[in-house]
């Protein structure tokens, strides 16, 4: 075979240094825009900011959170030693022996449930002993104010050195439990509830009734079965409801109204607000990092021959493109909420129940852009409005067929369920099929197994379990 020279022609797409980076800042949440540029300004002497708020979050050499207030870390429980002074310290903000020096003054102004514990301990009247090993039980405690550890556990962890029984622990559990805080320290649902009626007066209407329920029939009260209720306990349905609004009072979970310090938050990218009758999208400047070239180092350089430094050459560049692609990023991001409020005005007057169908591919083809760009944009993007903060993402969703011909989108399916059975009869729920009928005769065609479906996604339990007595 002999060799020959062909000529062909033909188009290749390459993406250039500029526009690969423009596609990387377009998917990145505002954390991770604020993280790069961080980077950037450490490494790039061209680039900088206007003002001093992302210089001090880069000079901390991190880069890997913005948080409103640092919560102090809380240390592990410590591994128990050969020593008393080892064990965790009813006053841990103090090296002094003396459980005395410990302050309540000097605690946050929205305390832990841990820090709140130990204050009451520190103002008990109970020896050292004591303090020491009901401070090791509240360090074991879960974020809901369980202690899901058995003492068995624990005392397996305790040195023999140290001389305490399981007897000791015991005691010291149900002291934990008589603190200032009724519920906490439990060891399962049942104990909880139980611990909680125990602290009511005597007199109380139905407590009696209410801690049998709670110690013996949490299964059936749960599955809502009176009948065998009734038969177990022997009482009336008056006596039996009465039982039962009591148990429905109590919380589950007692810690859950301590600060549990988290410190992640949102950073909306727009804030849509209502001015003169018509919904405007604006740019959230704590948002946008405020960056500028340094016209010092790139006066420097126009003296100097880039192929002689051809280093400081694509850093000056570099950063040229960054804050152009910047620019463009916040802008795509504006155009987009702006389409998504226009087509979504009604949810903004008057709820979910209001929200149309949308998908990526309309706003695509109205902003001249790809799919996968509009997917880029409505990822970890946020907008501020006045009924909360939403991920671009939640106003887009598929939706039924009606009756007039439209369609509705499934996010207003799902707010009209809600609201129906927030407004059923206790006494006589809705079933997945009622709701789907209901829906039906306002026009909304959909079947019972898609009515299932979203009450499932909503949290709601099905009708045998929402029934009242």
């Amino acid at each position: 075979m002999k060799a020959a020279l062909q000529l062909r022609q033909s188009q290749q797409l390459t993406l250039t240094p500029q526009l690969q980076q423009s596609i990387r800042l377009l998917q990145l949440s505002t954390l991770e825009i604020n993280q790069e540029t961080a980077r950037l300004l450490d490494e790039n002497p061209f680039l900088e900011c206007e003002d001093d708020e992302i210089t001090s979050f880069a000079s901390t050499g991190e880069g890997s959170s913005v948080t409103s207030s640092a919560a102090p870390s809380e240390s592990e429980t410590p591994k128990a030693e050969q020593d008393w002074d080892d064990l965790p310290r009813a006053a841990s903000s103090s090296s002094s022996d003396d459980d005395d020096d410990y302050h309540p003054e000097t605690a946050a102004s929205s305390p832990s449930l841990r820090e709140h514990l130990l204050t009451q301990l520190s103002l008990s009247q109970l020896d050292h002993h004591d303090r020491q090993l009901i401070a090791l039980l509240i360090d074991a405690l879960d974020d809901s104010g369980f202690l899901t550890q058995s003492l068995e556990e624990i005392h397996d962890l305790l040195p023999e050195a140290l001389d305490v029984s399981l007897d000791d622990l015991e005691t010291a559990l149900v002291q934990l439990q008589h603190l200032d805080e009724p519920g906490i320290a439990a060891r399962d649902l049942a104990e909880c509830l139980s611990l909680q009626l125990r602290a009511l007066p005597d007199d109380q209407p139905g407590r009696q009734l209410a801690l049998r329920l709670a110690a013996q029939h949490l299964d059936l009260l749960a599955a809502h079965d009176y009948m065998r209720l009734k038969r177990h306990l022997h009482c009336s349905d008056d006596e039996l409801r009465v039982a039962q609004a009591l148990i429905l009072q109590l919380d589950p979970r007692p810690a859950s109204r301590y600060d549990q310090r988290v410190s992640d938050y949102v950073v909306p990218d727009v804030i849509v607000e209502r001015q003169r009758g018509r919904w405007t999208v604006r740019l959230n400047p704590e948002a946008m990092p405020r960056l500028r070239v340094n016209q010092l180092y790139a006066n420097l350089m126009q003296g100097r021959d880039e192929q002689s430094s051809p280093q400081m050459a694509g850093q000056l560049q570099e950063a040229r493109w960054y804050i152009k692609n910047m620019q463009q990023r916040f802008d795509t991001i504006q155009r987009v909420a702006r389409a998504i409020v226009e087509r979504q005005r009604m949810f903004f007057e008057h709820g979910e129940v209001a929200m149309r169908p949308l998908v990526l591919r309309e706003i695509a083809e109205e902003l001249e852009l790809h799919e996968s760009t509009i997917s880029r944009v409505t990822t970890q993007k946020f907008m501020l409005t006045p009924r909360g903060i939403f991920e671009f993402k939640y106003f887009f969703g598929s939706g039924v067929s009606t009756d007039s011909g439209g369609a509705c989108s499934a996010t207003a399916i799902r707010a009209l369920i809600k609201q129906l059975i927030s407004q059923e009869d206790p006494h006589h729920p809705l079933s997945d099929s009622g709701l789907a009928e209901i829906l039906v005769s306002q026009g909304i065609q959909v079947a019972r197994r898609t009515v299932a479906k979203y009450r499932e996604s909503l949290n709601i339990l099905p009708v045998n379990l929402r029934k009242s007595l």
